[in-house]
Parts: structure tokens; sequence; C-alpha cells
């Protein structure tokens, strides 16, 4: 049998959780406080960059964060890649646009980023991801030459690398005590996560956290995942996460509890908040500039009681602290980040924001929240009408 993971990643954080024999599970830690940056930006284009790098003024600068540092950043193309919503472009509506991604590659380069990794998992294929960023109707030179070092890499199974590699959650996790990860996801000093500001069917609202759910490998958690070891190529959506009706690929951990719900609204939400103690996120950005409402998808059933709209909240946000960030979107959308299941966003699952507040991650308290820039007030859309 193939060996499938080398090592073990976890950080200092974790490392003191884990020793100290907290677990994520129903203990609330102490939960760090940090600055979250909002601007106005009505369109896409060259006004972007300019923004984005006042922005990290205001988180106090980002380079001592990645001065000399490998950087990885997670985008946000969720599959389909040929499917639009209407005849608007993924970029516009669901997919973190380039001119986001660029900026924040061009302003990581400056502040001696070594090395710039941009990455996503595309459960459709194993195509290089500068493939699927011509597939999407993009030209990926334009993010290759925006810094020095720039790579791009599809994680969808091994990708580059010979073997996976695994990551911990510290004090156990909550519904997986580890997952197995392509190799770029853990080597790397500074994990990035660029996100769309959207609403979820499953999880209520898919941002910097639920972006991680895509950095989890096809080929050990999806629909054709292989049972003793990982598939040789990827294909399907990740539903051993949200349905739970399999488990992953024999040689990756293994739930805590097969006997746990099966609710998708249950599991996402904990599975997001595991991904986030076992990869922590060293900064947020939020593309809230175009979207779309309801869904993340392309597409929403017909029968729905909400359908999908195109929206321009022309806002972007950053943060050093993924639930702190996540907290003041959730605010910009016109939600309540104290709210949990039964009340909007959050009609059918749990809070993913609540379950990273008592796993210690950060805070969706916004009077504990210093808000650089633009007040929440000024850049409310409301999502819901």
């Amino acid at each position: 049998m193939k060996k499938t993971y080398i090592g073990s990643w976890l950080n200092r954080r974790q490392w003191l959780v884990a020793a100290s024999g907290a677990s994520f599970a129903g203990t609330v830690l102490a939960a760090p406080a940090s600055p979250v940056a909002v601007a106005k930006c009505p369109s896409y284009g060259s006004g972007v960059l300019p923004l984005m790098r006042k922005m990290f003024d205001q988180l106090g600068g980002i380079g001592k964060l990645v001065a000399g540092k490998t950087v990885a950043i997670k985008i946000n193309m969720a599959n389909p890649l040929r499917d639009r919503t209407g005849y608007r472009p993924a970029w516009f509506s669901r997919w973190s646009h380039p001119d986001v991604i660029g900026a924040a590659v061009t302003l990581l380069g400056q502040a001696g980023a070594s090395r710039i990794r941009i990455l996503e998992g595309s459960s459709e294929d194993a195509h290089p991801l500068e493939e699927n960023f011509i597939i999407g109707g993009w030209d990926p030179k334009t993010l290759l030459n925006a810094a020095k070092n720039v790579e791009m890499e599809n994680t969808s199974g091994l990708g580059y690398g010979k073997e996976y590699k695994r990551v911990t959650v510290a004090g156990g996790g909550i519904i997986y005590p580890g997952f197995d990860l392509n190799h770029s996801y853990a080597a790397c000093d500074v994990f990035v996560s660029i996100a769309k500001l959207l609403e979820d069917e499953v999880a209520g609202v898919s941002l910097s956290m639920k972006n991680l759910i895509g950095v989890t490998p096809v080929t050990i958690y999806g629909d054709a995942a292989g049972f003793d070891e990982p598939a040789e190529q990827p294909f399907g959506s990740r539903t051993v996460l949200q349905t739970g009706r399999r488990q992953p690929s024999a040689t990756a951990p293994q739930e805590k509890d097969p006997n746990s719900s099966r609710e998708p609204g249950y599991r996402i939400p904990r599975i997001t908040v595991d991904l986030c103690a076992a990869r922590p996120v060293h900064l947020a950005i939020i593309d809230g500039i175009e979207a779309q409402t309801a869904s993340e998808g392309a597409g929403i059933e017909t029968t729905a009681k909400r359908q999908i709209r195109l929206v321009k909240p022309g806002i972007l946000i950053a943060g050093l602290n993924p639930v702190s960030t996540d907290a003041v979107a959730v605010a910009a959308m016109g939600f309540d980040p104290m709210a949990d299941r039964g009340t909007p966003p959050f009609e059918n699952c749990d809070s993913t924001l609540r379950l990273a507040e008592e796993a210690g991650i950060g805070t969706r308290d916004l009077g504990k929240i210093e808000v650089a820039g633009t007040p929440i007030r000024s850049a409310r859309f409301p999502f819901r009408t």
C-alpha cells in the first residue's frame, strides 16, 4: 500500500491548546481580537490595488508576516468551471476575481514574499490550474507576472507533490482529528484565503473560512475517492464531507464518531472549523465588489423560495483573523454575526462563526473587533430584501 502522508503540521497556538488538553468541542477558548479593514470599491480594475494597499496598511502592514516567506493563496473557483450565473462570467458572481487576486499577489511580492503559490482544487479534473483559468476566460499570465516567483497548482489531488501531507486538528477536532491534503497547504509559511462575499445553501454564508472546504483533495473526500487508497484522478463533489455517507480513503484520518449527525447543516460548519484549526488562515480577503445572492453555486432549484440575484455590494474586506473578518462580512451583508441556527442566514445550519469562536480561533463579536476604513453601516449591502 502506498504511503499517503508525510509528517504532521501543528502551529504554536494549536500545540499549546493540545498540551492543555482543551477540546474544540464544547469548550470556549479565549478568542483573539484582530482588526478588520473595510473599503468601498465600486468596480474591478486598476483601483483595486491602491485600495488593498491602504487596507493592508490599516491592518498594520504585512511585511512582518510575509517577508522572506512562502505564501500560499487559496482562491475560490468553485465548480462547475463553465457555468455562468445567467450570462455573467463566474469572476463577477461566485469566484474570487483575478483583479483582487492580482492585487494581493502584487502587494505580497512588494512586501518581500519569496514565493507565492495560487491554489484551488477542482472537483472536475486534474488540469493545471492555469488551464482552468483559461477555461474560465482569464489569461493566467497576468497573475503569474504580478510578482516574482508566482506559481499555480490544482490541489484536487497530489498535483505536483509525491505524497499527501497530514495536518492535525489540535484537541482532536469536532468531526475529524486531521486531514490529508495536497503538499502545498503544508509547505508554506503563510496561508491566505481569498473568498467571495456569498451566501451558501448549506452553511448560510461562504466566506474566508468556508473557502477551506476546497482545500480537501477530491481523490480522498470526493464522490469517486478510493476506499483503500486515494483515487488516481479527482472527480466528483466532496460529498464525503457534506453527507458523511461514507468515510474518506482509509489512508486518511477517519471520523471521530461515524454515528454523529449526517445533516449537512451540522457537518459542514464543524468540518470548516476543523479545517481552520488544522490549516490556520493568516490573512483573509473577501471580494464583495460584485457577487450573487442565495447560493455559492451557479444555479439553484427553481422551486426554492429564493432565487439568485446578481448584486454589486462594492466592498472589499480584509483581516488577519478569519473569524473576525467573516463576522464583519456577515454584518455587511445585513445579517447579525451573533445569530445562530434558525435565524438568517443560518436558517438550516449551525453557525460556523459561533463554532469557530468556541474553538478559540477568533471572535465574532463586533464590539470586540476594530473596524478600520469604511464603517460597517456605510458598507452594508443587505443580501435579503
